[in-house]
C-alpha cells in the first residue's frame, strides 16, 4: 500500500508517496521462509550426522519423483516439479513436500461441505428441455457446465456490457444508492482512491441506514492496497468485512488458491462482475501501463441470485459464524424478459472442483466453432492441451483470434505470452497487441451466439490455482455488444509478425527457464 513522508532536501521539505507492505504480511511471510529454511537445515544436519540418513533422503527423492509421474496432474505441472525434486538436492524435495500440494485444506474441505448443502437449489429440467429442442449442442454444454460448477441456467435476465472500467463505475455506483436491502461485495484487489472512496462512502451511509453490507477481498491481493487490519477499519462503519483466506505464515499452499473473483450484488436485483477489481487504475484514473482496458458486465434479473450464491459461500467459508440461511437473500420472482440463456458460473482448485471448469468450456467452444473464436486475456500461458485446441479450431478454417497487452504489467509473464505468436500463427491464428496499453479483460466469444465473460484469464494460476467466477451466455442480445468490443479493440493494435517474435539470446534463455516454470507461477 502507499503512504506519504516527509524529506528535506537543498530545496527544503517535500512529501512523497512511496509503497510499503504492512507489517503483518512482512512477519508472515518471514514465517514462511524460516519454516522452509529450519525444515531443510534440519534435515540436512540428520544427513550429515545421523548414519545411514542419507539412504533415507535418497529413498525420498525417488518416491517424490514416482508420485509425481503417477500423479493425475497435468503433465505441464509435473515436469517444473519433476525439475526441482532431481535438481536441488535435499531442499527440492522438501519443498515438494511442502507447497506441491494445491488443494484446499482438511478444514476448508469439511466447511465446503457444510455450504455446499445451503448452495441454491434449483431445477433446470424446464429450460435445459426447451434448449435441447432449440440447439442439442448447447443444451450439452449447458448441462455439463451446471453439473461442473454445481450451478443453474437462467432466462429473464438482462444484460449490460461494459467495454472500459470507467464506464462501469458510474452505473455501479448509481445501483449501490439505490440498494435497500443488502450490498455483497467480493474483490481480489481493492485499494484506496477515488473508486473505492466513492464506493465507501456510499456503503457507510448505507450501513448506517440499517442495510446490510458485507465486503469480502483477498488478503494477499490486497496485501500491497490496503492496511492489514483493514477489515477491523470497515467493520467500524458497521459494515460486515473479512479477508479471504487470510495469510498466517503457513509453509503450505497459502499462496494459492486465492480469491480471483469481483462480484457485487445489489438487494439480490443487480450483479455486477467482470475484470475489474476495485481500484484507480481499472477506471483510468491514474495510469500505469498507458490506458487500461478492462470490461464488466451488469445483470439484472433470476440469474443474479446464482451470484449471490457464489458470494455467500466465499463469505461463509472464510468466518466463524455461519451465514443465515442464503435463501432468505435469494429472490423468488424478479424476471426481466430476455429470451437468451445466462449461467454464472464459478471454478476453483480440487476437491471443491473436480474438474478444470472454464478451460473445459472454452476448449469447448473452439471444438465446436464453426465461423470464429475471438479471445481476449492479459496473459496467455496455457498447457498443451488448451494450445492444441486453438491450434486446431484455426487448422480447420475457424477465424480464430486472440487480443493480449502491448504494454505489459509483469515483463517475464510477457514474454512468456509473446513465445506462443509463433506457435499460433504458424497455425493460423491472427495474434492483436492492443496498442494503448494493458488489456485486463477476460472475454471469449464465438459464432455470435456463445460468450464467456468474468475473471478468468488464459493462464494457469486463473485455470488452476484460483477461485474465479465468470458468465456463460448463449444467444442472448448482449453478444451483439460484446462482439463490437472485441472488433473496435482489434481495430487498435499494433501489427504481430516475425519481427515481433524475434528475440536475442539472453530474451531466449530467460524465457526457455521460465516456461518450465510457468505453471507454478
Amino acid at each position: 500500500m502507499k503512504t506519504k513522508v516527509t524529506f528535506r532536501n537543498k530545496n527544503g521539505v517535500k512529501e512523497r508517496e512511496i509503497d510499503y507492505i504492512p507489517i503483518r504480511f512482512i512477519l508472515a511471510i518471514l514465517l514462511i521462509v524460516l519454516e522452509t529454511v529450519a525444515v531443510i537445515g534440519i534435515t540436512l544436519w540428520c544427513g550429515a550426522n545421523i548414519p545411514y540418513f542419507y539412504l533415507l533422503m535418497w529413498g525420498t527423492e525417488i518416491f517424490c519423483v514416482l508420485r509425481i509421474i503417477n500423479s493425475k496432474e497435468n503433465p505441464d505441472y509435473k515436469i517444473p516439479w519433476l525439475v526441482f525434486v532431481l535438481v536441488v538436492p535435499v531442499a527440492g524435495f522438501m519443498i515438494y513436500f511442502m507447497f506441491y500440494n494445491r488443494m484446499l485444506t482438511k478444514k476448508q474441505v469439511k466447511r465446503n461441505k457444510l455450504i455446499q448443502e445451503q448452495h441454491l437449489k434449483k431445477d433446470d429440467s424446464a429450460l435445459l428441455d426447451k434448449m435441447k429442442a432449440e440447439n442439442k449442442y448447447a443444451y450439452q454444454q449447458a448441462q455439463l457446465l451446471c453439473k461442473m460448477s454445481d450451478t443453474h441456467v437462467y432466462q429473464n435476465t438482462t444484460s449490460q456490457y461494459y467495454d472500459m472500467g470507467e464506464k462501469l463505475f458510474p452505473a455501479m455506483l448509481e445501483d449501490l444508492k439505490k440498494a435497500e436491502k443488502f450490498i455483497f461485495m467480493e474483490y481480489f484487489i481493492i485499494e484506496e482512491g477515488h473508486f473505492w472512496n466513492s464506493i465507501l462512502e456510499v456503503l457507510k451511509e448505507k450501513a448506517a441506514k440499517g442495510v446490510e453490507v458485507r465486503v469480502l477481498y483477498d488478503d494477499i491481493g490486497c496485501m500491497m492496497t490496503l492496511p492489514g487490519d483493514y477489515y477491523k477499519t470497515l467493520q467500524s462503519y458497521g459494515i460486515k468485512a473479512v479477508c479471504f483466506s487470510r495469510l498466517k505464515g503457513q509453509a503450505n499452499n497459502e499462496f494459492n488458491n486465492r480469491s480471483h473473483r469481483k462480484i457485487t450484488v445489489i438487494d439480490g436485483k443487480v450483479g455486477y462482475t467482470g475484470g475489474v477489481n476495485i481500484a484507480d487504475e481499472y477506471i483510468n484514473e491514474k495510469r500505469l501501463f498507458g490506458q487500461w482496458k478492462d470490461v464488466g458486465i451488469r445483470l439484472e434479473g433470476e440469474a443474479v441470485n446464482q451470484l449471490t450464491s457464489i458470494f455467500l459461500s466465499d463469505y461463509e467459508l472464510n468466518v466463524k459464524t455461519p451465514v443465515a440461511e442464503f435463501a432468505t437473500y435469494l429472490l423468488n420472482k424478479h424476471s426481466m424478459l430476455n429470451d437468451g440463456y445466462v449461467i454464472p458460473f464459478c471454478d476453483g482448485p480440487e476437491p471443491a472442483f473436480r474438474h478444470r471448469v472454464t478451460q473445459t468450456m472454452l476448449m469447448n467452444m473452439l471444438n465446436q466453432a464453426q465461423d470464429y473464436v475471438y479471445m481476449m486475456s492479459p496473459y496467455l500461458i496455457i498447457d498443451d492441451e488448451m494450445c492444441q485446441a486453438i491450434e486446431n479450431a484455426a487448422m480447420r478454417g475457424v477465424d480464430v483470434r486472440i487480443v493480449v497487452p502491448h504494454i505489459p504489467d509483469k515483463q517475464i509473464v510477457f514474454w512468456m505470452t509473446r513465445s506462443y505468436y509463433k506457435r499460433f500463427m504458424e497455425a493460423g491464428v491472427k495474434m492483436y497487441e492492443y496498442e494503448p496499453g494493458f488489456v485486463h479483460a477476460k472475454v471469449y466469444l464465438s459464432d455470435d451466439q456463445y460468450g464467456i465473460v468474468g475473471t478468468s484469464n488464459l493462464d494457469y494460476r486463473s485455470l488452476v490455482h484460483n477461485f474465479e467466477n465468470n458468465i456463460w451466455l448463449y444467444q442472448h442480445e448482449v453478444l451483439s455488444q460484446i462482439k463490437d468490443d472485441l472488433k473496435n479493440t482489434m481495430n487498435i493494435y499494433i501489427a504481430v509478425d516475425e519481427n515481433t517474435v524475434k528475440d536475442n539470446l539472453v530474451q531466449h534463455l530467460i524465457r526457455a527457464l521460465v516456461r518450465i516454470f510457468a505453471p507454478l507461477l
